[in-house]
């Protein structure tokens, strides 16, 4: 097995992904999740995957000698997107946040991984909402109702708020996402032909695996996780993935469905958070610890698999975004001369140009420009960060033998 780009917390022939159609089950994987699984990483910085050694290869896979995205023929994916509304055809870049330009989530590497490591056709169906939390919104049934903490109750009494009306509408909010998520995979799987024309009913399908990216509403979500920066505070979100994961294996009549976990990684390992980063150490590594936790169940041992998502993060990026940071009071300083017209707009142009000719060199300068397209939650919007983690969940689902 090939080195993993992203760590793994773990206890073919290869073809390329714009060949023919082979004869044989369709493969069927299921990607699911919030605003990373839809994938925020414009088009545009693909140039930056090219910059890098380690991932130039990568782009190889991601465009065709003209430059253009890469278009798999014997990858189909069908996107239940963020605003609800259905996308799908051949995969290719696109399949990410709906917006004013393309974007790629996991989905684009991933699939390209895929294809080079099992014959038959593949088929991706992905579910991802924005904000969207599992202790609620993707609550699945055997994890029961949501129950407010005694924080939590006291707050809302302080604040006058109406126990009954909150209890209410959180009850009607729990699952919501967990039972669309299941009726849209249901629906694709009833009607493949409608995604993938050459489906081959007699071949039929196969459930193949199973991936999940999620946790920032989590994370930050003080009141139900009152506790979350200490050992232990996020237990409660292992123990619903648990459930998440025996659930997702129950309604779909595959009790050993290999299910992979992206363990969220913004900001990188939290062994190299500088001074300004360590208030959220104690957070970020307490909550990832709890995402990966599943995968070292002894009833998931062999089936379940934890990506390190921090080992995709982009270091260069991130020290240059803080140095960029640090030139904030210079820039409104510009800006401000311009609106006083003290200087003209050309000339506010040029002294910000000036500015940032001093700080970065030319190389640095490209990276800022080519390789971020979005805020660090959303992993930069980088093309270079989303490829490794797409390309490390489908080498995870490698090792769980779901090929």
């Amino acid at each position: 097995m090939r080195k993993l780009i992203c760590g793994i917390v773990l206890a073919g022939s290869l073809l390329s992904c714009f060949g023919t159609t082979i004869a044989g089950p369709l493969k069927v994987y299921i990607l699911a999740g919030q605003s990373n699984m839809e994938g925020h990483a414009a088009v545009r910085t693909f140039d930056h995957v090219g910059m890098d050694p380690k991932t130039a290869p990568l782009l190889n896979d991601m465009r065709n000698a003209d430059g253009t995205p890469r278009t798999c023929e014997k990858v189909w994916i069908s996107y239940l997107t963020g605003n609800n509304t259905e996308k799908s055809g051949k995969l290719t870049a696109g399949f990410g946040a709906q917006g004013r330009e393309p974007k790629i989530g996991p989905e684009f590497l991933f699939g390209i991984t895929m294809s080079k490591v099992q014959e038959e056709p593949i088929l991706l169906i992905k579910t991802a909402w924005g904000g969207k939390s599992l202790h609620t919104d993707f609550r699945p049934p055997s994890a029961g109702p949501y129950v407010f903490n005694e924080s939590e109750l006291e707050r809302f009494t302080k604040q006058n708020k109406n126990i009954e009306e909150i209890k209410a509408k959180k009850a009607a909010a729990t699952g919501h996402y967990y039972r669309l998520m299941m009726e849209y995979v249901e629906k694709v799987l009833g009607d493949i032909k409608s995604v993938c024309p050459d489906y081959d009913q007699k071949a039929g399908y196969q459930l193949a695996g199973f991936v999940w990216f999620q946790g920032w509403n989590d994370m930050v979500a003080s009141g139900t996780y009152p506790n979350r920066g200490e050992p232990g505070g996020y237990d409660a979100y292992s123990e619903v993935l648990a459930h998440f994961i025996r659930d997702v294996r129950k309604d779909l009549s595959a009790p050993k469905l290999p299910f992979v976990i992206g363990v969220m990684g913004v900001g990188g390992p939290t062994t190299k958070y500088g001074p300004d980063r360590q208030r959220y150490k104690g957070v970020h590594q307490e909550f990832r610890n709890a995402m990966a936790a599943p995968a070292s169940m002894p009833e998931f041992k062999g089936n379940v698999a934890a990506v390190l998502t921090e080992k995709c993060w982009d270091m260069e990026i991130v020290e240059l975004k803080e140095r960029e940071g640090k030139l904030k009071r210079q820039k409104e300083a510009i800006r401000r001369q311009v609106k006083e017209k003290v200087l003209s707009r050309d000339e506010g142009a040029a002294a910000e140009e000036k500015l940032y000719s001093e700080t970065f060199s030319k190389h640095e300068l490209t990276v800022l420009k080519t390789g971020v397209s979005n805020a660090a939650y959303h992993y930069m919007g980088s093309a270079k960060i989303m490829a490794q983690i797409g390309k490390a969940f489908a080498e995870a689902m490698v090792e769980l033998g779901g090929q």
